[in-house]
Formats: C-alpha cells, sequence, structure tokens
C-alpha cells in the first residue's frame, strides 16, 4: 500500500480509479484569494516609498543589498521546507489523515524556525569578525547585521504559510503579510526615524514587521487543527523530521540557487559600488527599486501558484499526468492575461511609476523595461517549476544549477563593463535560458505537450494592443504620451481579453 509520502508515479503511469473533479473552479477561488492577499502585501510598497523619500536611494540601496542577503542566507535555514510541507500536507489529507497534518505543522515550524535561528547568530558573528575583509562598504556592514536578526520573523511566516497552503487555505496571507507585516513594518519605520535611527530604521522596521507576521501566519495555521482527531496509532516526529529534511535536501538547493538568481543582480552590484561604470550607492538604490517595482510581476505567480501546487501535487500523484498538463496549460494562460498589461504599463509609463519615489529615480526607467521583462519570464516559468517539483525535484536542481552559473559569469561580465544597464541585462538572459530548460524538462522527461495553442490568445491581444499604443507613445511626447499610450493599451488588450472569453464559450 502507497504511503503518503512514497514516490510518485512516473509519468505516463495509468491513473488509479478516483472521482475526477474540475479543479477549475477551486483553482479561479483560489487564485482570487492569493491576488487579494497580493494587493495587500504591495501596501510594503508604501514602506520602500517612505525609505526613498525619507532617507534617499542611498540609504534605500544599502537596505536593499543587505535585504537581498539576507533572503538568499533565508532559504539556507528554511532548507525547502516551505516547499515540501505543502506537498506533504496536500497528500496527507488526501489520504484523510488529519492526525498526520498537524504532527506535519509542528514538526517543520521547529525545524525551520531552530535552523534559521543558528544560521542568523553564525552569520552575525562571521559579519561582525570578518565583514571588512567580504569587500562590502563600511556602511553596509551593521545594517546588513542588524537585519538577519529578522531570519526568524521570515521563517516562521514562510513555513506557518505553507502549512496553510497545504491545507488549500488561501486567505491566512491576506493577514499575516498583506495586513500584519505592511501595516506593522511601515509603522515601526516611522516611529524609528522619529527616534533618531536613521541608518538602522529599514532594518529595525523589518524585523518588527516580520515578526509580528509570522506570529499572526503560526496562529492562523494552528486554527486549522485545533479540532483534529487524535492519532490512531503513534507519530513519531522523529521520522516525520527525517523524512521532511530528506525531501526538502534537493528542494533546498534549487530554491536557494533560485534566490541567488533573483537577487544576484543586487548583490553583486553591492561588491561592484566604485568599481564599476556608474555603480554608486544611489544608482543601486534606484536600480533596486526598479528591481521592487518589477518585482510586482512575481508576485504574479504566487497568485496562482500555491493553490495550482498541491492540485498538481495530487494528480501525479494518482498518475493523472494528461489532467495536470490540462490545468497547467489553462493556469499559464491565466497568468499570461495578467502578466503581458503589467509588463506593458512599466514599458509605456515606467518613468512616471519611478517618479512616485522621487525626481532621480525617473532615470531608472531604461532599467525597468529590461527588469521587466526578466521577472515576467521569471514568474511563466515558475510555474513549470512546481510541476517538476513534485515529480522530479532533482531536474530543477540540476536547471538551477546551471542557470546560476550562467548568471554569474554573465553579471561578472557584464555589470564590470556596463554597469548597472549590465546587472538588468545579466538577470534577463538566465531567466530565458531557465525557461529554456524547464520546458524542455516537460517535452522531454514527463512527455507533456506544447502549450502554445493556450498561450497564442493572450500574446495576439497583446499584439492588437502594443501597435496604437506605440503610435500614441510615439505621437505625444512627455507625461501625456506615457500615460495615454499605457491607457489605449489596457483599454484595447481588455477588449481583447473580452472577445476571447466569448469565443471560448461559444466553443463550449
Amino acid at each position: 500500500m502507497r504511503t503518503a509520502d512514497s514516490v510518485l508515479p512516473p509519468a505516463g503511469a495509468m491513473p488509479v480509479t478516483r472521482a475526477t473533479a474540475d479543479h477549475g473552479p477551486e483553482l479561479k477561488r483560489g487564485a482570487l484569494i492569493n491576488t487579494l492577499a497580493l494587493l495587500a502585501s504591495n501596501f510594503r510598497g508604501v514602506f520602500t516609498f517612505l525609505v526613498a523619500r525619507i532617507l534617499g536611494p542611498a540609504t534605500l540601496g544599502t537596505f536593499l543589498v543587505a535585504y537581498a542577503t539576507m533572503d538568499v542566507l533565508s532559504k539556507i535555514g528554511m532548507w525547502g521546507l516551505d516547499n515540501t510541507i505543502i506537498a506533504f500536507i496536500a497528500r496527507s489529507e488526501a489520504a484523510g489523515d488529519r492526525a498526520r497534518s498537524r504532527s506535519l505543522f509542528r514538526v517543520a515550524v521547529f525545524l525551520a524556525v531552530t535552523q534559521c535561528t543558528i544560521l542568523a547568530l553564525v552569520a552575525i558573528a562571521i559579519i561582525e569578525l570578518i565583514g571588512n575583509r567580504l569587500s562590502l562598504p563600511g556602511e553596509m556592514i551593521p545594517p546588513l547585521a542588524l537585519l538577519l536578526c529578522a531570519l526568524p520573523g521570515v521563517t516562521l511566516y514562510r513555513i506557518s504559510t505553507a502549512v496553510s497552503r497545504g491545507m488549500k487555505v488561501m486567505g491566512h496571507d491576506v493577514y499575516s503579510r498583506g495586513i500584519t507585516e505592511s501595516v506593522v513594518t511601515t509603522l515601526a519605520f516611522l516611529a524609528a526615524v522619529g527616534l533618531g535611527a536613521t541608518s538602522f530604521a529599514p532594518a529595525l522596521a523589518v524585523i518588527i514587521g516580520t515578526g509580528a507576521s509570522g506570529l499572526v501566519a503560526l496562529n492562523l495555521a494552528a486554527s486549522l487543527f485545533r479540532q483534529s482527531p487524535p492519532p490512531q496509532a503513534a507519530i513519531s516526529s522523529r521520522m516525520e523530521a527525517g523524512r521532511l529534511l530528506r525531501y526538502g535536501t534537493s528542494i533546498s538547493a534549487y530554491d536557494l540557487l533560485n534566490s541567488l538568481i533573483v537577487r544576484l543582480d543586487v548583490i553583486m552590484l553591492g561588491f561592484f559600488i566604485g568599481r564599476a561604470p556608474g555603480v554608486t550607492l544611489a544608482a543601486v538604490g534606484i536600480y533596486g527599486t526598479v528591481v521592487e517595482v518589477a518585482g510586482g510581476l512575481r508576485k504574479v505567480n504566487q497568485a496562482f501558484n500555491p493553490i495550482f501546487a498541491p492540485i498538481v501535487a495530487s494528480l501525479t500523484t494518482d498518475g493523472e499526468q494528461e489532467r495536470a498538463r490540462r490545468e497547467f496549460s489553462r493556469v499559464a494562460q491565466w497568468m499570461l492575461w495578467v502578466l503581458l498589461p503589467l509588463v506593458a504599463v512599466m514599458f509605456f509609463a515606467g518613468p512616471v511609476i519611478l517618479s512616485i519615489y522621487g525626481p532621480a529615480f525617473r532615470a531608472g526607467s531604461g532599467w525597468l523595461v529590461i527588469v521587466a521583462l526578466a521577472c515576467g519570464t521569471n514568474a511563466l516559468v515558475g510555474l513549470a517549476e512546481t510541476v517538476i517539483m513534485v515529480q522530479k525535484p532533482q531536474l530543477n536542481l540540476i536547471n538551477s544549477s546551471v542557470t546560476l552559473v550562467v548568471a554569474i559569469l554573465a553579471n561578472l561580465w557584464l555589470i564590470s563593463r556596463f554597469g548597472v544597464t549590465g546587472a538588468a541585462f545579466g538577470i534577463l538572459l538566465p531567466y530565458v535560458l531557465l525557461g529554456i530548460l524547464r520546458h524542455r524538462a516537460l517535452r522531454q522527461v514527463f512527455r507533456w505537450k506544447n502549450p502554445w495553442a493556450d498561450l497564442l490568445p493572450p500574446f495576439l491581444g497583446a499584439f492588437v494592443a502594443a501597435l496604437p499604443a506605440a503610435v500614441c507613445y510615439w505621437l505625444v511626447r512627455g507625461l501625456v504620451g506615457q500615460i495615454s499610450s499605457a491607457a489605449v493599451f489596457l483599454l484595447i488588450y481588455f477588449l481583447a481579453w473580452q472577445y476571447q472569453r466569448r469565443q471560448r464559450r461559444t466553443l463550449a
């Protein structure tokens, strides 16, 4: 008899007999709730805006490099448990074993928080002892050491939210990160500035905000198990921990590599300050803001992936590869309908968006176009990562390893010669490569068909909308032209989307 954490059947295996329901409504409900959570979490952008306006681009640059470093280190401490626990709990719930789900929840929280706390202490000690030998600017070392104190809170939020998502409860993120972290971080920052802790204010705010978010996420996840029945047999926490850590090993490795790929441009710019053309703390601050703005495109994946992951895990566990492929194509099309207009708005109205942070930030509008393309590509190919993760996570490790090597070499060469613009191209190239590698895995390993027929309608809609928008952009110069061209694109794109919906209903 197959256990909840047994090896998944290979692609093409015959599905077991099971009632097959359409997952479309479930995907839509989950995606809607996740979208609300992401919209709420975007209030954290107020924090970035305040740092830029009150403290300036140089201080913002220092903070963003430190935050990128902390985020990468958090992946080491997490050991892939946030992704692992989603798959394990989804399988446990599919088997009707709520008691085991509760045990997995407790073990995962303990492991993740303990590991990240130890890692934070070790990293702080290393930075304090040999930070000056790491080629980091001296003004960056104290904020980085302080910001590492946020690791336990970040970990607690991620693992608790992952548990909720494994239970297919998507709304908890609205309260923990969307509301709690955004509000508490912003208020803590204003309080710290008021008390005179200017250079340390962003780090202090993040520590307090992530800590509050983690506690709220923990309480919400725990509420899902308060009515759980007692286990029918003894559950070994030690055995569960061993299973989680073993399964999470390869996930942890490629999750760390992916995080490095995502953050590599900002981190490497930190090392090139004063050593490459035009790379200053202020320029890094502007570029970091560009990455924050364009990074919103990655969140489109987060709107769909949390509900898609447990569904595809259940389908592939039962060998229903064809149904999993159809759900993948459907979600990929939904993501494209959202991603393409966002990229277009950043292309046509990038200077307007960045000017919100201050006049100096308009200089990053050219970088915004490149980084937006990179982040949009990353969001879309991340869906394939989920499919590979629940079946053959080792493939993700190989793909990410190859991509990281290319990213490091590309950034080293491009930044040293072209400065910040080189960093923007240095992150676009690896994302394109990663997309090619993941598509190849779906085609050759899982025997999935190309989803081009499902992906064509959004691209056609974007092409039709881009033509009149481009004419408007070139004819009407300045602020009015930027806003007008973006508005024209959105209007025509919306009409194309409506037409496609009617066509699909007619065919149905």
